[in-house]
């Protein structure tokens, strides 16, 4: 953040764009680089439009722009590109008095985050959480209605009724992104690791709670849109507890649309017509870890 020459490139990295601020002094020489020679990414994106006599140069543009690319990590989400200064001749046509440069730059995204509902009882407040800040990407969980069309205005439930859950992210215009549920957990209080515990969603994507003898539980299949996903729970209490409390908090991720599902990044359901796992998208191979209780090991 420091001015030039110390730092003389500037990055922001905005929830769905990246901003570069370049100081004409760019070897910290005194002598002003025109901005002109300036360019952004392998597609040479051309900086704001600007006045000669200004020292700093500007460029904006979206995350997946002038032929930036995507790199995964477990974690993150991160958007390469690059800043170029190709230096033109001015004057004598014969010689250039500077070198050639290009700057690395990288915008840095969690990729995976938890939300929770608020407390589940007769008298419910709004079953919603949605983490969200700039340079985040907004995740929320909501209880919706039985059609799906709006969220759920009572959260009261009767045993014997089903929960219709529904998980988003807000992709802004981060390349296109595909949601998936990698685990939810129901507990007495608002810490997940407290006990007693129901893990509805285990193994990164499998609906377990549908392979239970009398339950009715699984993905709903297709997708809304690639960043929804929705899914059936069939109503429950902890035994042996009168408490009618119940909290769940799920981890949510994402990962390329392009990124073919796999025993990591799944939505699987147990099909007890069949008995088999099946994938809300993707090949069924990808579910067979739901079964055997390995999934991690593809990791």
């Amino acid at each position: 953040q420091a001015a030039a020459p110390l730092h003389p490139v500037t990055v922001r990295c905005q929830e769905a764009q990246v901003v570069v601020m370049v100081h004409r002094d760019l070897f910290g020489t005194g002598r002003l680089v025109r901005a002109a020679d300036l360019t952004l990414g392998s597609a040479t994106c051309l900086p704001l439009a600007q006045s000669a006599a200004e020292t700093v140069v500007t460029f904006v543009a979206g995350l997946h722009e002038c032929g930036s690319t995507l790199q995964m990590t477990p974690d993150s989400l991160i958007y390469k590109t690059s800043l170029s200064y190709k230096p033109t001749p001015s004057g004598n046509p014969v010689i250039i008095r500077t070198n050639a440069a290009a700057v690395p730059i990288e915008c840095h995204y969690p990729r995976k985050s938890n939300v929770s509902s608020n407390a589940i009882w007769p008298t419910w407040a709004p079953f919603r959480s949605t983490l969200s800040a700039e340079e985040r990407l907004m995740f929320s969980v909501r209880l919706m209605n039985d059609d799906w069309s709006t969220e759920r205005l009572s959260n009261g439930f009767q045993l014997g009724e089903s929960l219709h859950l529904q998980a988003d992210v807000a992709s802004g215009d981060h390349v296109p992104l595909r949601l998936f549920v990698d685990d939810c957990v129901a507990t007495l209080s608002p810490d997940r690791n407290s006990s007693p515990r129901y893990a509805l969603i285990d193994l990164s994507g499998c609906l377990v709670d549908g392979r239970s003898d009398d339950t009715t539980s699984a993905f709903i299949s297709p997708r809304p849109r690639q960043e929804t996903l929705q899914f059936v729970v069939d109503a429950f209490k902890f035994a042996g507890d009168d408490r009618n409390l119940i909290y769940i908090t799920c981890h949510l991720k994402v990962s390329p649309v392009d990124q073919a599902p796999n025993p990591l990044n799944k939505a699987c359901s147990f099909n007890k017509a069949s008995s088999l796992w099946a994938p809300v998208e993707g090949t069924g191979d990808i579910c067979s870890c739901c079964e055997t209780g390995n999934c991690l090991l593809y990791g």
